[in-house]
């Protein structure tokens, strides 16, 4: 059972580095850090659900950022399946973003 809670932890890390690995083409922040990701479900299956969000609901480059999402969550070798949710509640607001993001974009 221990042994099953350091692969999941160490998935769920996978995972964030992961989706530290995206970025909206306009923004030079990852969407992780500018606060896009809602939710993070890691199924007792493997199955991973991801909601997130857009910092606008006509971004341009959403379907590409979308998939990029997709590609890279399935790129990890013991996650069987991997669902990603487009949701725009709550609306997206820079206040969302970390410290860093903000410090990055000059809003601080």
């Amino acid at each position: 059972m221990e042994q099953e809670q350091i692969i999941r932890t160490e998935l769920e890390e996978k995972v964030l580095e992961m989706l530290k690995t995206v970025y909206d083409p306009e923004i030079p922040v990852n969407i992780y850090d500018l606060g896009l990701i809602y939710k993070i479900d890691l199924s007792d299956e493997l199955d991973l659900v991801v909601d997130m969000t857009l910092t606008a609901p006509n971004c341009p480059a959403a379907e590409f950022i979308v998939e990029d999402v997709r590609m890279k969550l399935e790129s990890i070798e013991q996650i069987k399946s991997v669902c990603v949710n487009l949701v725009f509640e709550p609306e997206w607001d820079k206040d969302m973003m970390t410290e860093e993001a903000k410090l990055e974009l000059g809003f601080l």
